[in-house]
């Protein structure tokens, strides 16, 4: 019988060190296009994720990708990333146009554009998405300006960084 026991145990711990792991991160490209003058932002982040915090934050129920979900929701995006993002364009604070939304699978993609940049010689980023709802969460932010790209990895204890080309 402790034969039994010893090997059950031998069989069932290692299973148990396999749970489902939950990963929390987004990601932020960031390029500036020279043609257009403009600096053009894509985030990507989880879907359950960005519902959570959003139904949390500003007690809603999105219900995305689903025949309840809400149809102003852009409007809960756009203040929630407008809250939770911040750009400087060589030192000076830039304002973002919220472009819009798309899903893809078990993502959502936001189209964020800071226009009339002539020039990029820095670019200051705080990025607090997911941060308050979700402690392990990393906000990777890749950047590319003319030849140039930079990539940075911040997180709820380092949550902006400055990003020089």
């Amino acid at each position: 019988m402790k034969l039994k026991i010893h090997l059950l145990l031998l069989v069932a711990l290692p299973l148990l060190s396999f749970t489902a792991h939950k990963y929390y991160l987004s990601l932020t490209q960031i390029n500036y296009k020279s043609e257009a003058k403009a600096v053009q932002i894509i985030i990507n982040v989880f879907m359950d994720d960005i519902e959570l915090a959003l139904n949390k934050d500003y007690n809603i129920d999105l219900q995305l990708t689903t025949k309840r979900e809400l149809e102003n929701n852009d409007i809960y995006f756009e203040k929630y990333l407008k809250n939770k993002l911040n750009f400087k364009v060589d030192g000076k604070a830039k304002n973002f146009n919220y472009l819009g939304k798309e899903y893809d699978g078990d993502l959502v993609f936001f189209y964020l554009e800071i226009e009339n940049i002539n020039e990029v010689k820095s670019i200051d980023v705080s990025n607090q998405l997911l941060l308050e709802h979700f402690p392990e969460q990393q906000n990777l932010i890749k950047s590319k300006v003319g030849k140039k790209n930079k990539s940075v990895l911040l997180t709820k204890d380092e949550s902006s960084t400055l990003l020089k080309f």
